[in-house]
Protein backbone atom coordinates (compact mmCIF):
# COMPACT_ATOMS: atom_id res chain seq x y z
CA UNK A 1 0.00 0.00 0.00
CA UNK A 2 1.23 3.50 -0.81
CA UNK A 3 1.95 5.45 2.34
CA UNK A 4 2.08 8.83 0.59
CA UNK A 5 4.24 10.26 3.35
CA UNK A 6 1.71 9.22 5.94
CA UNK A 7 3.87 7.03 8.19
CA UNK A 8 7.41 7.71 9.19
CA UNK A 9 9.92 5.18 7.97
CA UNK A 10 11.29 3.65 11.14
CA UNK A 11 12.26 4.48 14.71
CA UNK A 12 15.54 6.18 13.82
CA UNK A 13 13.61 9.15 12.49
CA UNK A 14 11.74 9.52 15.77
CA UNK A 15 14.40 8.74 18.37
CA UNK A 16 15.38 11.44 20.82
CA UNK A 17 13.09 14.16 19.45
CA UNK A 18 10.45 15.77 21.66
CA UNK A 19 7.65 18.24 21.05
CA UNK A 20 7.70 21.83 22.19
CA UNK A 21 5.41 23.07 24.94
CA UNK A 22 3.50 25.13 22.40
CA UNK A 23 2.91 22.14 20.16
CA UNK A 24 1.78 20.06 23.12
CA UNK A 25 -0.66 22.69 24.29
CA UNK A 26 -2.06 23.08 20.80
CA UNK A 27 -2.50 19.37 20.17
CA UNK A 28 -4.08 18.74 23.57
CA UNK A 29 -7.27 20.33 22.22
CA UNK A 30 -7.47 18.18 19.14
CA UNK A 31 -9.47 15.16 20.30
CA UNK A 32 -13.17 14.51 20.00
CA UNK A 33 -13.90 11.10 21.49
CA UNK A 34 -10.22 11.35 22.29
CA UNK A 35 -9.96 10.33 18.68
CA UNK A 36 -6.41 10.44 17.39
CA UNK A 37 -4.87 13.82 17.27
CA UNK A 38 -2.15 14.62 19.71
CA UNK A 39 1.02 13.31 18.26
CA UNK A 40 2.90 12.77 15.00
CA UNK A 41 2.15 14.84 11.91
CA UNK A 42 1.17 13.05 8.74
CA UNK A 43 4.18 14.33 6.83
CA UNK A 44 7.49 12.56 7.36
CA UNK A 45 9.27 15.88 7.36
CA UNK A 46 7.41 17.23 10.40
CA UNK A 47 8.39 14.53 12.91
CA UNK A 48 9.12 16.71 15.91
CA UNK A 49 6.57 15.50 18.40
CA UNK A 50 6.35 12.27 20.31
CA UNK A 51 2.96 10.89 21.21
CA UNK A 52 3.75 10.50 24.90
CA UNK A 53 5.01 14.10 25.16
CA UNK A 54 1.52 15.50 24.60
CA UNK A 55 -1.00 15.50 27.41
CA UNK A 56 -4.42 14.06 26.52
CA UNK A 57 -7.41 16.36 26.42
CA UNK A 58 -9.63 15.69 29.42
CA UNK A 59 -12.55 17.88 28.42
CA UNK A 60 -15.79 16.42 29.83
CA UNK A 61 -17.80 14.37 27.43
CA UNK A 62 -15.05 13.54 24.98
CA UNK A 63 -15.39 9.78 25.54
CA UNK A 64 -18.26 9.00 23.18
CA UNK A 65 -17.92 5.39 22.06
CA UNK A 66 -19.87 2.15 21.98
CA UNK A 67 -19.90 0.33 25.31
CA UNK A 68 -21.03 -3.17 24.28
CA UNK A 69 -18.70 -5.94 25.42
CA UNK A 70 -18.03 -9.15 23.49
CA UNK A 71 -19.94 -12.30 24.45
CA UNK A 72 -18.36 -14.58 27.03
CA UNK A 73 -18.29 -17.62 24.78
CA UNK A 74 -15.52 -18.25 22.30
CA UNK A 75 -16.07 -16.61 18.91
CA UNK A 76 -15.53 -19.93 17.12
CA UNK A 77 -17.08 -21.69 15.40
CA UNK A 78 -18.88 -18.87 13.57
CA UNK A 79 -22.54 -19.57 13.16
CA UNK A 80 -24.01 -16.43 11.73
CA UNK A 81 -26.93 -15.59 9.51
CA UNK A 82 -28.55 -12.38 8.27
CA UNK A 83 -31.03 -12.69 11.13
CA UNK A 84 -28.40 -13.44 13.78
CA UNK A 85 -24.93 -12.23 12.78
CA UNK A 86 -21.91 -13.32 14.78
CA UNK A 87 -20.02 -10.85 16.96
CA UNK A 88 -16.77 -12.35 15.69
CA UNK A 89 -17.61 -11.53 12.08
CA UNK A 90 -15.69 -8.60 10.58
CA UNK A 91 -16.82 -7.10 7.23
CA UNK A 92 -14.47 -8.17 4.44
CA UNK A 93 -13.31 -4.73 3.31
CA UNK A 94 -12.59 -3.59 6.85
CA UNK A 95 -10.74 -6.79 7.69
CA UNK A 96 -8.51 -6.33 4.65
CA UNK A 97 -7.92 -2.65 5.51
CA UNK A 98 -6.87 -3.48 9.08
CA UNK A 99 -4.45 -6.18 7.96
CA UNK A 100 -2.95 -4.07 5.17
CA UNK A 101 -2.49 -1.09 7.52
CA UNK A 102 -0.67 -3.19 10.09
CA UNK A 103 1.57 -4.75 7.45
CA UNK A 104 2.51 -1.28 6.19
CA UNK A 105 3.24 0.17 9.61
CA UNK A 106 5.12 -2.86 10.93
CA UNK A 107 7.24 -2.93 7.77
CA UNK A 108 8.49 0.59 8.48
CA UNK A 109 8.38 0.29 12.29
CA UNK A 110 8.79 -3.40 13.24
CA UNK A 111 9.57 -2.60 16.88
CA UNK A 112 6.01 -1.36 17.44
CA UNK A 113 4.46 -4.83 17.27
CA UNK A 114 0.97 -3.61 16.31
CA UNK A 115 -1.63 -6.33 15.61
CA UNK A 116 -4.57 -5.89 13.27
CA UNK A 117 -6.94 -7.12 16.00
CA UNK A 118 -6.28 -3.88 17.89
CA UNK A 119 -7.41 -1.80 14.89
CA UNK A 120 -10.48 -4.02 14.65
CA UNK A 121 -11.24 -3.52 18.36
CA UNK A 122 -10.99 0.26 18.05
CA UNK A 123 -13.06 0.24 14.87
CA UNK A 124 -15.69 -1.76 16.75
CA UNK A 125 -16.06 0.64 19.68
CA UNK A 126 -15.69 3.81 17.59
CA UNK A 127 -18.14 3.12 14.75
CA UNK A 128 -19.43 -0.45 14.97
CA UNK A 129 -17.00 -1.48 12.21
CA UNK A 130 -18.12 1.36 9.91
CA UNK A 131 -21.77 0.73 10.60
CA UNK A 132 -21.47 -3.02 10.05
CA UNK A 133 -19.33 -2.64 6.92
CA UNK A 134 -21.59 -0.20 5.09
CA UNK A 135 -18.89 0.79 2.58
CA UNK A 136 -18.60 0.84 -1.21
CA UNK A 137 -16.19 -1.22 -3.30
CA UNK A 138 -13.41 1.33 -2.61
CA UNK A 139 -13.92 1.19 1.16
CA UNK A 140 -15.66 4.56 1.52
CA UNK A 141 -18.66 4.70 3.86
CA UNK A 142 -21.99 4.82 2.05
CA UNK A 143 -23.11 7.65 4.34
CA UNK A 144 -21.05 9.90 6.63
CA UNK A 145 -20.39 8.52 10.12
CA UNK A 146 -20.37 11.57 12.38
CA UNK A 147 -19.61 11.97 16.07
CA UNK A 148 -21.28 14.54 18.33
CA UNK A 149 -21.15 18.24 17.56
CA UNK A 150 -18.22 19.56 19.58
CA UNK A 151 -19.94 22.72 20.73
CA UNK A 152 -19.17 22.36 24.44
CA UNK A 153 -22.59 20.95 25.30
CA UNK A 154 -21.61 17.74 27.04
CA UNK A 155 -18.49 17.35 24.90
CA UNK A 156 -15.36 19.32 24.10
CA UNK A 157 -15.78 22.71 22.40
CA UNK A 158 -13.76 22.75 19.17
CA UNK A 159 -14.56 25.40 16.59
CA UNK A 160 -14.60 24.49 12.92
CA UNK A 161 -11.18 23.80 11.40
CA UNK A 162 -12.07 22.43 7.96
CA UNK A 163 -14.84 24.85 6.83
CA UNK A 164 -17.22 21.88 6.90
CA UNK A 165 -15.30 19.92 4.29
CA UNK A 166 -15.36 16.60 6.12
CA UNK A 167 -18.07 16.97 8.77
CA UNK A 168 -20.49 19.36 7.02
CA UNK A 169 -20.37 21.83 9.93
CA UNK A 170 -18.83 25.29 9.54
CA UNK A 171 -19.20 26.28 13.19
CA UNK A 172 -17.91 23.30 15.15
CA UNK A 173 -15.91 20.16 14.43
CA UNK A 174 -17.23 16.60 14.60
CA UNK A 175 -15.37 13.30 14.52
CA UNK A 176 -15.76 11.64 11.13
CA UNK A 177 -15.38 8.25 9.54
CA UNK A 178 -14.98 4.66 10.71
CA UNK A 179 -12.05 5.47 13.01
CA UNK A 180 -13.58 8.78 14.22
CA UNK A 181 -10.95 11.41 13.43
CA UNK A 182 -11.86 15.05 13.90
CA UNK A 183 -10.93 17.30 10.93
CA UNK A 184 -8.12 19.13 12.71
CA UNK A 185 -6.66 15.76 13.64
CA UNK A 186 -7.02 14.38 10.15
CA UNK A 187 -5.10 17.35 8.78
CA UNK A 188 -2.06 16.03 10.70
CA UNK A 189 -2.62 12.28 10.55
CA UNK A 190 -4.47 11.71 7.29
CA UNK A 191 -2.93 9.07 5.03
CA UNK A 192 -3.53 7.59 1.61
CA UNK A 193 -3.96 3.94 2.48
CA UNK A 194 -5.22 2.72 -0.90
CA UNK A 195 -2.94 4.70 -3.20
CA UNK A 196 -5.68 6.65 -4.96
CA UNK A 197 -3.93 9.99 -4.41
CA UNK A 198 -6.33 11.32 -1.74
CA UNK A 199 -6.63 11.21 2.05
CA UNK A 200 -10.23 10.58 3.04
CA UNK A 201 -11.25 10.00 6.69
CA UNK A 202 -14.44 8.29 5.42
CA UNK A 203 -12.37 5.66 3.60
CA UNK A 204 -11.47 2.69 5.77
CA UNK A 205 -8.14 2.08 4.01
CA UNK A 206 -7.00 5.64 4.66
CA UNK A 207 -8.45 5.80 8.18
CA UNK A 208 -7.05 2.41 9.27
CA UNK A 209 -3.53 3.33 8.14
CA UNK A 210 -3.75 6.69 9.92
CA UNK A 211 -4.91 5.00 13.13
CA UNK A 212 -2.15 2.41 12.86
CA UNK A 213 0.51 5.09 12.55
CA UNK A 214 -0.98 6.98 15.48
CA UNK A 215 -1.01 3.94 17.75
CA UNK A 216 2.67 3.22 17.01
CA UNK A 217 3.88 6.82 17.39
CA UNK A 218 6.38 7.88 20.04
CA UNK A 219 8.51 4.72 19.85
CA UNK A 220 5.74 2.70 21.46
CA UNK A 221 6.19 -1.02 22.04
CA UNK A 222 2.75 -2.62 21.83
CA UNK A 223 4.14 -6.05 22.69
CA UNK A 224 4.33 -4.96 26.35
CA UNK A 225 1.27 -4.50 28.55
CA UNK A 226 2.30 -0.99 29.52
CA UNK A 227 2.98 0.03 25.93
CA UNK A 228 -0.30 -1.42 24.69
CA UNK A 229 -2.27 0.35 27.43
CA UNK A 230 -0.57 3.70 26.78
CA UNK A 231 -1.31 3.42 23.08
CA UNK A 232 -5.02 2.75 23.60
CA UNK A 233 -5.30 5.46 26.24
CA UNK A 234 -3.77 7.94 23.81
CA UNK A 235 -6.76 7.29 21.54
CA UNK A 236 -9.20 7.91 24.39
CA UNK A 237 -7.87 8.65 27.87
CA UNK A 238 -10.46 6.64 29.75
CA UNK A 239 -9.97 3.48 31.79
CA UNK A 240 -13.43 2.26 30.76
CA UNK A 241 -12.50 2.79 27.11
CA UNK A 242 -9.25 0.91 27.69
CA UNK A 243 -11.05 -2.06 29.21
CA UNK A 244 -13.66 -2.11 26.43
CA UNK A 245 -11.06 -2.04 23.65
CA UNK A 246 -8.94 -4.68 25.39
CA UNK A 247 -11.99 -6.93 25.75
CA UNK A 248 -12.66 -6.79 21.99
CA UNK A 249 -8.95 -7.11 21.23
CA UNK A 250 -8.72 -10.35 23.21
CA UNK A 251 -12.01 -11.58 21.73
CA UNK A 252 -10.80 -11.02 18.16
CA UNK A 253 -7.44 -12.63 18.95
CA UNK A 254 -9.31 -15.79 19.97
CA UNK A 255 -10.83 -16.09 16.51
CA UNK A 256 -12.65 -14.10 13.84
CA UNK A 257 -14.14 -14.72 10.44
CA UNK A 258 -14.87 -12.64 7.38
CA UNK A 259 -18.45 -11.61 6.63
CA UNK A 260 -19.86 -9.73 3.63
CA UNK A 261 -19.77 -5.93 3.77
CA UNK A 262 -22.91 -4.53 5.35
CA UNK A 263 -23.70 -7.65 7.38
CA UNK A 264 -21.76 -6.89 10.55
CA UNK A 265 -23.34 -6.55 13.99
CA UNK A 266 -24.49 -3.00 14.75
CA UNK A 267 -23.98 -1.62 18.28
CA UNK A 268 -27.13 -0.65 20.13
CA UNK A 269 -25.45 1.72 22.57
CA UNK A 270 -25.31 5.43 21.66
CA UNK A 271 -22.50 6.40 19.37
CA UNK A 272 -21.45 6.94 15.79
CA UNK A 273 -22.31 4.09 13.44
CA UNK A 274 -24.73 2.28 15.75
CA UNK A 275 -28.35 1.30 15.27
CA UNK A 276 -29.46 4.75 16.44
CA UNK A 277 -28.22 6.37 13.24
CA UNK A 278 -28.56 3.43 10.87
CA UNK A 279 -31.69 4.82 9.25
CA UNK A 280 -30.65 8.44 8.87
CA UNK A 281 -29.99 9.88 5.46
CA UNK A 282 -26.83 11.49 4.26
CA UNK A 283 -26.41 14.85 5.95
CA UNK A 284 -25.08 17.88 4.16
CA UNK A 285 -24.39 19.86 7.30
CA UNK A 286 -26.99 22.56 6.53
CA UNK A 287 -29.90 21.74 8.78
CA UNK A 288 -29.75 25.22 10.29
CA UNK A 289 -28.02 27.14 7.57
CA UNK A 290 -24.34 27.57 6.84
CA UNK A 291 -23.49 24.11 8.11
CA UNK A 292 -24.54 24.66 11.71
CA UNK A 293 -25.96 21.77 13.76
CA UNK A 294 -26.41 23.97 16.77
CA UNK A 295 -29.77 25.67 16.30
CA UNK A 296 -33.37 24.74 17.05
CA UNK A 297 -34.16 21.18 16.11
CA UNK A 298 -30.50 20.26 15.94
CA UNK A 299 -28.99 17.11 17.41
CA UNK A 300 -27.16 18.66 20.32
CA UNK A 301 -25.16 16.14 22.35
CA UNK A 302 -25.88 15.69 25.99
CA UNK A 303 -23.90 13.58 28.41
CA UNK A 304 -22.10 10.68 26.75
CA UNK A 305 -23.07 7.09 27.24
CA UNK A 306 -26.83 7.70 27.47
CA UNK A 307 -29.52 6.74 24.98
CA UNK A 308 -30.32 9.57 22.63
CA UNK A 309 -29.45 10.82 19.19
CA UNK A 310 -27.13 9.33 16.65
CA UNK A 311 -24.23 11.37 17.97
CA UNK A 312 -24.00 9.48 21.22
CA UNK A 313 -25.50 12.35 23.21
CA UNK A 314 -28.90 13.98 23.73
CA UNK A 315 -31.26 13.81 26.65
CA UNK A 316 -31.94 10.36 28.07
CA UNK A 317 -35.50 9.08 28.13
CA UNK A 318 -37.08 8.72 31.55
CA UNK A 319 -36.06 5.43 33.14
CA UNK A 320 -38.61 2.65 33.26
CA UNK A 321 -40.46 2.83 36.60
CA UNK A 322 -40.59 -0.94 37.09
CA UNK A 323 -38.70 -2.60 39.90
CA UNK A 324 -35.17 -3.64 38.93
CA UNK A 325 -34.67 -7.33 38.25
CA UNK A 326 -30.89 -7.48 37.83
CA UNK A 327 -27.61 -5.78 38.65
CA UNK A 328 -24.95 -5.96 35.96
CA UNK A 329 -21.27 -5.16 36.56
CA UNK A 330 -19.92 -2.51 34.19
CA UNK A 331 -16.41 -3.88 33.78
CA UNK A 332 -14.54 -5.62 30.98
CA UNK A 333 -12.18 -7.41 33.37
CA UNK A 334 -10.67 -7.30 36.84
CA UNK A 335 -10.07 -4.18 38.87
CA UNK A 336 -6.34 -3.83 39.42
CA UNK A 337 -3.95 -1.52 41.23
CA UNK A 338 -0.45 -1.43 42.64
CA UNK A 339 0.26 -1.51 46.36
CA UNK A 340 0.16 1.92 47.96
CA UNK A 341 -2.00 3.43 45.20
CA UNK A 342 -5.67 3.99 44.45
CA UNK A 343 -7.54 1.92 41.89
CA UNK A 344 -7.92 3.86 38.64
CA UNK A 345 -11.27 2.22 37.95
CA UNK A 346 -14.22 2.11 40.30
CA UNK A 347 -16.65 -0.71 40.90
CA UNK A 348 -19.84 0.05 38.98
CA UNK A 349 -23.10 -1.73 38.35
CA UNK A 350 -26.16 -0.96 36.28
CA UNK A 351 -29.67 -1.68 37.56
CA UNK A 352 -32.09 -2.84 34.86
CA UNK A 353 -35.67 -4.05 34.77
CA UNK A 354 -37.13 -7.08 33.03
CA UNK A 355 -37.06 -5.22 29.70
CA UNK A 356 -33.39 -4.39 30.08
CA UNK A 357 -34.09 -0.69 30.70
CA UNK A 358 -32.19 1.37 33.23
CA UNK A 359 -33.73 1.93 36.66
CA UNK A 360 -32.94 5.08 38.60
CA UNK A 361 -32.81 5.57 42.37
CA UNK A 362 -31.73 2.07 43.45
CA UNK A 363 -29.48 2.17 46.50
CA UNK A 364 -26.48 -0.14 46.05
CA UNK A 365 -24.42 -1.53 48.93
CA UNK A 366 -20.77 -2.25 48.03
CA UNK A 367 -18.65 -4.53 50.22
CA UNK A 368 -14.96 -5.46 49.99
CA UNK A 369 -14.51 -9.15 50.84
CA UNK A 370 -11.20 -10.93 51.28
CA UNK A 371 -7.95 -10.85 53.21
CA UNK A 372 -6.69 -7.53 51.94
CA UNK A 373 -5.78 -4.06 53.05
CA UNK A 374 -7.96 -2.47 50.37
CA UNK A 375 -10.53 -0.02 51.73
CA UNK A 376 -12.99 2.58 50.49
CA UNK A 377 -12.34 6.22 51.37
CA UNK A 378 -12.31 6.64 55.15
CA UNK A 379 -10.94 3.15 55.77
CA UNK A 380 -14.23 1.27 55.51
CA UNK A 381 -14.92 -2.03 53.76
CA UNK A 382 -18.47 -0.90 52.96
CA UNK A 383 -19.98 1.97 50.96
CA UNK A 384 -23.25 2.88 49.27
CA UNK A 385 -24.16 4.69 46.04
CA UNK A 386 -27.48 5.24 44.25
CA UNK A 387 -28.14 4.55 40.57
CA UNK A 388 -28.50 7.57 38.28
CA UNK A 389 -30.85 8.09 35.34
CA UNK A 390 -28.78 5.76 33.18
CA UNK A 391 -29.06 3.02 35.81
CA UNK A 392 -25.41 3.33 36.80
CA UNK A 393 -24.15 3.29 40.37
CA UNK A 394 -20.46 4.03 40.98
CA UNK A 395 -18.71 2.99 44.19
CA UNK A 396 -16.27 5.36 45.92
CA UNK A 397 -12.56 5.21 45.19
CA UNK A 398 -10.72 2.18 46.59
CA UNK A 399 -7.31 2.50 48.26
CA UNK A 400 -5.29 -0.61 47.40
CA UNK A 401 -3.44 -0.67 50.73
CA UNK A 402 0.02 -2.10 51.32
CA UNK A 403 -0.60 -5.81 50.84
CA UNK A 404 -0.67 -7.63 47.53
CA UNK A 405 -3.44 -10.14 46.93
CA UNK A 406 -6.95 -10.53 45.56
CA UNK A 407 -10.39 -9.62 46.84
CA UNK A 408 -13.98 -9.32 45.67
CA UNK A 409 -16.27 -6.30 45.58
CA UNK A 410 -19.91 -7.33 45.92
CA UNK A 411 -22.82 -5.06 45.03
CA UNK A 412 -26.31 -5.62 46.44
CA UNK A 413 -29.53 -3.71 45.87
CA UNK A 414 -30.62 -2.48 49.30
CA UNK A 415 -33.96 -3.94 50.39
CA UNK A 416 -34.37 -6.03 47.23
CA UNK A 417 -33.84 -9.74 46.80
CA UNK A 418 -31.67 -9.45 43.72
CA UNK A 419 -28.64 -11.59 43.08
CA UNK A 420 -25.48 -9.74 44.11
CA UNK A 421 -23.07 -8.63 41.42
CA UNK A 422 -19.43 -9.54 42.03
CA UNK A 423 -16.31 -7.85 40.71
CA UNK A 424 -12.85 -9.36 41.17
CA UNK A 425 -9.93 -7.13 42.12
CA UNK A 426 -6.18 -7.65 42.37
CA UNK A 427 -3.47 -5.69 44.18
CA UNK A 428 -0.04 -6.20 42.66
CA UNK A 429 3.32 -5.16 44.11
CA UNK A 430 4.30 -1.82 42.69
CA UNK A 431 7.95 -2.79 42.55
CA UNK A 432 9.71 -5.98 41.49
CA UNK A 433 13.05 -7.06 42.97
CA UNK A 434 15.88 -9.04 41.46
CA UNK A 435 19.08 -9.94 43.35
CA UNK A 436 22.33 -9.90 41.43
CA UNK A 437 24.06 -12.21 41.36
CA UNK A 438 21.56 -14.90 42.30
CA UNK A 439 22.18 -18.15 44.13
CA UNK A 440 22.48 -19.04 47.84
CA UNK A 441 24.09 -16.60 50.24
CA UNK A 442 26.33 -18.30 52.82
CA UNK A 443 28.88 -17.01 55.32
CA UNK A 444 30.51 -18.47 58.45
CA UNK A 445 29.91 -17.16 61.96
CA UNK A 446 31.77 -14.02 62.99
CA UNK A 447 32.24 -12.86 59.40
CA UNK A 448 30.03 -10.92 56.98
CA UNK A 449 27.99 -10.94 53.77
CA UNK A 450 29.13 -8.33 51.24
CA UNK A 451 28.25 -7.16 47.74
CA UNK A 452 24.50 -7.73 47.99
CA UNK A 453 22.85 -5.76 45.17
CA UNK A 454 19.18 -5.53 44.25
CA UNK A 455 17.62 -4.28 41.01
CA UNK A 456 14.32 -2.49 41.64
CA UNK A 457 11.87 -1.93 38.77
CA UNK A 458 8.35 -0.66 38.13
CA UNK A 459 6.60 -1.82 34.94
CA UNK A 460 9.98 -3.12 33.72
CA UNK A 461 11.59 0.30 34.09
CA UNK A 462 14.40 0.91 36.59
CA UNK A 463 13.02 2.54 39.73
CA UNK A 464 15.60 5.10 40.85
CA UNK A 465 15.49 7.10 44.07
CA UNK A 466 13.12 4.73 45.89
CA UNK A 467 13.70 4.34 49.66
CA UNK A 468 14.00 0.68 50.68
CA UNK A 469 14.11 -0.56 54.28
CA UNK A 470 16.15 -3.73 54.91
CA UNK A 471 15.28 -5.54 58.13
CA UNK A 472 16.47 -8.78 59.71
CA UNK A 473 13.23 -10.48 60.75
CA UNK A 474 12.31 -13.49 62.86
CA UNK A 475 9.67 -16.16 62.28
CA UNK A 476 6.96 -13.84 63.56
CA UNK A 477 7.86 -11.22 60.95
CA UNK A 478 9.15 -8.84 63.60
CA UNK A 479 12.70 -7.47 63.82
CA UNK A 480 15.12 -10.14 65.01
CA UNK A 481 17.24 -9.60 68.10
CA UNK A 482 20.02 -12.04 67.25
CA UNK A 483 21.82 -13.32 64.22
CA UNK A 484 23.09 -11.20 61.28
CA UNK A 485 23.14 -7.44 61.70
CA UNK A 486 24.21 -4.16 60.10
CA UNK A 487 26.47 -1.61 61.78
CA UNK A 488 25.56 2.02 62.27
CA UNK A 489 27.99 4.94 61.97
CA UNK A 490 29.31 4.26 65.46
CA UNK A 491 29.85 0.53 64.94
CA UNK A 492 26.79 -0.50 66.94
CA UNK A 493 24.58 -3.44 65.90
CA UNK A 494 21.58 -2.36 63.83
CA UNK A 495 19.16 -4.88 62.35
CA UNK A 496 17.26 -2.40 60.15
CA UNK A 497 18.60 0.19 57.69
CA UNK A 498 17.00 2.36 54.99
CA UNK A 499 18.75 3.18 51.73
CA UNK A 500 17.56 4.50 48.36
CA UNK A 501 18.09 3.00 44.93
CA UNK A 502 20.46 4.75 42.56
CA UNK A 503 19.24 7.46 40.20
CA UNK A 504 21.85 8.01 37.49
CA UNK A 505 24.39 5.43 36.31
CA UNK A 506 23.11 2.84 38.77
CA UNK A 507 19.43 3.72 38.33
CA UNK A 508 17.22 1.32 40.23
CA UNK A 509 20.12 -0.47 41.93
CA UNK A 510 20.12 -0.89 45.70
CA UNK A 511 23.54 -1.60 47.24
CA UNK A 512 23.22 -2.97 50.76
CA UNK A 513 25.92 -2.37 53.39
CA UNK A 514 27.79 -5.37 54.75
CA UNK A 515 25.71 -7.79 56.82
CA UNK A 516 27.75 -9.00 59.78
CA UNK A 517 27.31 -12.38 61.47
CA UNK A 518 27.66 -13.13 65.18
CA UNK A 519 28.11 -16.53 66.76
CA UNK A 520 24.63 -17.76 65.79
CA UNK A 521 24.41 -20.34 62.99
CA UNK A 522 21.29 -21.08 60.96
CA UNK A 523 19.09 -19.60 58.23
CA UNK A 524 17.93 -16.01 58.65
CA UNK A 525 15.66 -13.75 56.64
CA UNK A 526 16.49 -10.28 55.40
CA UNK A 527 13.30 -8.53 54.27
CA UNK A 528 13.35 -5.56 51.89
CA UNK A 529 10.27 -3.31 51.87
CA UNK A 530 9.25 -0.12 50.07
CA UNK A 531 6.83 2.43 51.47
CA UNK A 532 3.97 1.19 49.27
CA UNK A 533 4.19 -2.33 50.73
CA UNK A 534 6.20 -4.17 48.05
CA UNK A 535 8.46 -6.74 49.78
CA UNK A 536 11.28 -9.12 48.94
CA UNK A 537 12.88 -11.72 51.23
CA UNK A 538 16.52 -12.85 51.05
CA UNK A 539 17.73 -15.98 52.86
CA UNK A 540 21.08 -15.72 54.62
CA UNK A 541 22.69 -18.97 55.75
CA UNK A 542 25.26 -18.75 58.53
CA UNK A 543 27.49 -21.80 59.01
CA UNK A 544 29.73 -22.92 61.90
Amino acid sequence: MALNGGIRGGRKLRRGVTGTAIAAATMAALTASQAPGTEMAHGAETGKERADDVQPDRTPGDDSYHTELPPLESPAPPRSSPDKPSDSGIPATLLAAYKNAVRSVNASDPACGLRWELLAAIGKVESGQARGGAVDKDGTTLRPILGPVLNGSGFARIHDTDRGRFDGDRRFDRAVGPMQFIPSTWARWGTDGNGDGSRDPDNIHDAALAAAGYLCAGERDLTSKAGLNRSILSYNHSQDYLRTVLAWYEFYRNGTHKVPDGSGVLPTSPGAGGTADAGKGKGNGKENGEGSHDGPGSHKPGKPGKPGNDDGGGDSPAPDPETPTALKPVLAGELSAYTGENFDDRARVRAVNSSGKAVEGVRIEYTIKGDTGARFAGGSREATATTAADGLSTAPLIDAGEREGSFTVTAKAEGLGLRAAKMEATVEPKYTFARTPGGPLKAPVNSKFTGIKIDLAHEKEAAGGVPVTATMIGKDGEENTEGPFFKDLFGNEDRSVTKSTGILGAAGVLELPAVHTDGSAGTFTLRLATEDGSTFDIELTVTK
